[in-house]
């Protein structure tokens, strides 16, 4: 049971100790977390609580990914932000977005049925 307990309190300090790492104030996180690699960053700051992969449709080839965290950043008033965003394409954060109202249940990043475009013209010999 003691063995339990200090692995949790080792765990709770690690998250504080990563957190204390990367400044939660949005301007300088932006700063920190654009010069880190996606491995530093689920190493700070662990999985996020949902994350979505882009694919490319005709490769199936992953071309970036979306990790978003709950109440990790404030504002420069000091307030939580509900979610942040961390846009990235290769191994690297492309894009850091702070959200106040994302609705839980519909995330921005849900893919949606695109329209087919109607095939083009038949070519002939004028065109």
């Amino acid at each position: 049971m003691k063995a339990i307990l200090a692995l949790l309190l080792i765990s709770l300090s690690t998250l504080a100790l990563a957190r204390d790492e990367l400044p939660l104030n949005e301007g300088s996180f932006v700063d920190a977390i654009k010069t880190l690699k996606t491995s530093k960053i689920a190493e700070l700051l662990g999985e996020p609580q949902k994350h979505y992969e882009l694919k490319d449709d005709h490769t199936g080839t992953v071309i970036g990914q979306v990790w978003q965290y709950e109440y990790l950043n404030t504002s420069e008033e000091g307030e939580y932000y509900p979610t942040t965003e961390l846009d990235i394409v290769g191994d690297r954060v492309a894009t850091v977005v702070f959200m106040n109202d994302l609705d839980k249940e519909q995330s921005p990043y849900v893919p949606t049925p695109l329209e087919e475009e109607p095939p083009l013209p038949e070519c002939n010999p004028s065109c």
